[in-house]
């Protein structure tokens, strides 16, 4: 994918970027994993699962859908899954999602 511009719209994409700090990074992937269908029914086209370095409890996850109003939805769902006892458990804190245009997506 290559810049997106005004007569080429096809290519932009909307990722939502969360960041979260996790209780236990293997319990919390566990649980992340069990939402794999879920997030391809709810328009998830691909998505990044990152860790900081030297920081095992700091998780990023970037989440990309065709356009805002996919992503918007995503995110009214996922707050509901953040109300879950199950990922409570898992959780310390979450970021605000935050929306993001994608322009460029190069890979050499």
């Amino acid at each position: 994918m290559g810049a997106a511009t005004a007569s080429n719209q096809a290519e932009v994409m909307t990722t939502l970027h969360i960041e979260n700090t996790v209780k236990d990074f293997d319990s919390w992937k566990a649980a992340f994993d069990k939402f794999e269908r879920f997030r391809e029914d709810k328009g998830v086209r691909s998505y990044r699962v990152s860790r900081y370095v030297g920081d095992d409890q700091g998780v990023t996850v970037q989440l990309d859908f065709d356009s805002v109003e996919d992503a918007a939805a995503f995110q009214t769902e996922l707050e509901k899954i953040w109300r879950t006892p199950q990922s409570q458990q898992q959780l310390i804190e979450h970021g605000t999602p935050r929306m993001l245009e994608v322009v460029v997506d190069r890979t050499y």
